[in-house]
């Protein structure tokens, strides 16, 4: 299946049913009142957050969704039968814009599992004339239209949650070391820009096989990609949902006798993050140096020494040959727990019920 990130529907509820004019006729009751029955309500189309999808492809092959008709009122106080709703399942992680002549409007973002939101109302069925018989009125011939249901365009567009967030340069082996560690099998080929789409990936804690760490291996940014190119636009956006980031670098893209210092691969994509977003240049980060097979061991020990030098905190791997690999992975592990303890402790103070003095979590601060 193609993974798709955007697509335009329409959706539509239904229409409530129209009520009833009737008029009670039985034996021995010559004059009976009117009895017309309600119509009943049009069914609503209801969007709820699934993680059994992981694509927006089955939206460009149907583009209009429509719930059911309320059914029309009848005779001896009849109501007619509710239409059945409409539930469209939808990747965690969508976002719903309606799109109308002024614009776009953000409407939900289905950030959770199994949220729920209803985005087209059903109509309300009309009442039948047995509603409108009174002292003067006593034999009502009219009664009550069902109301029309709501018809909504929107465009949906996916943003991929994960944990951690591998970014980087075209062919710095974020592929292989994502399928190192889990069981994703995206395309690795020795060429830029192999991968085309981004891939997720679980890992599963060894101890408790309940902890896992989800990763999105998201394609190669160049410079500019900010502004779009290379198709930045598409795949920056997928970082903006994950607790942190895992920035490699491939060894050929490190010299120590470059003009703008060994780092400036890193450097190059935190440039384009921050111009992305302002808040993504301070998602903490994890940098790795990959493919260390390919340079002498000495090499490699003088990458350390000069990272130490400049005060960098880099992990050098080949995710080839599994070396550095184990050490990488134990960082991530402590990079996930130390941030969702965070998450949990800016939850519990928004409550205003959380004494940090007689708490027994650990309070820990990732970034200021």
């Amino acid at each position: 299946m193609r993974f798709v990130d955007e697509a335009t529907i329409t959706v539509r509820a239904g229409n409530g049913g129209n009520g009833c004019v009737s008029f009670r006729r039985e034996k021995f009751v010559p004059r009976g009142g009117p009895d017309g029955g309600d119509g009943g309500d049009g069914g609503s189309v209801i969007l709820r957050a699934s993680n059994r999808l992981l694509s927006l492809y089955d939206f460009r092959l149907q583009r209009t969704y429509e719930a059911q008709n309320g059914q029309g009122g009848m005779g001896s106080q009849c109501h007619g039968r509710k239409g059945d709703d409409l539930t469209v399942e939808l990747p965690v992680g969508t976002q719903i814009y309606e799109v109308t002549e002024d614009g776009e409007t953000l409407l939900c973002d289905l950030s959770d599992p199994d949220t729920v939101f209803v985005v087209a109302q059903g109509g309300r069925g009309g009442k039948g004339n047995e509603h409108f018989k009174s002292s003067t009125n006593r034999a009502p011939r009219f009664a009550q239209k069902g109301e029309t249901g709501e018809v909504r365009s929107l465009r949906l567009e996916l943003k991929i949650l994960a944990d951690a967030g591998l970014l980087g340069l075209p062919n710095a082996g974020k592929s292989t070391f994502i399928s190192k560690v889990s069981a994703a099998r995206p395309k690795i080929a020795a060429y830029p820009f192999t991968t085309l789409i981004p891939n997720l990936g679980v890992m599963i804690d060894e101890v408790d096989p309940e902890q896992r760490l989800v990763i999105a291996d998201i394609p190669g940014l160049i410079e500019g990609a900010h502004a779009g190119q290379g198709l930045g636009h598409r795949f920056l956006k997928h970082v903006e949902r994950t607790r942190f980031l895992v920035h490699i670098l491939s060894v050929e893209d490190v010299s120590l006798d470059s003009p703008d210092g060994p780092w400036s691969g890193f450097d190059l994509i935190n440039e384009e993050l921050v111009r992305f977003d302002a808040d993504l240049g301070q998602r903490v980060q994890l940098q790795v140096v990959n493919k260390i097979d390919l340079r002498d061991p000495e090499a490699v020990q003088a990458l350390r020494e000069r990272a130490a030098a400049d005060g960098r905190t880099v992990h050098f791997m080949s995710a080839l040959t599994g070396e550095g690999v184990e050490d990488v992975v134990a960082e991530m592990w402590r990079m996930r727990d130390e941030l969702a303890n965070h998450e949990a402790l800016v939850r519990l103070r928004e409550t205003e019920q959380f004494d940090e003095e007689e708490s027994d979590i650990e309070v820990i601060w990732v970034r200021d």
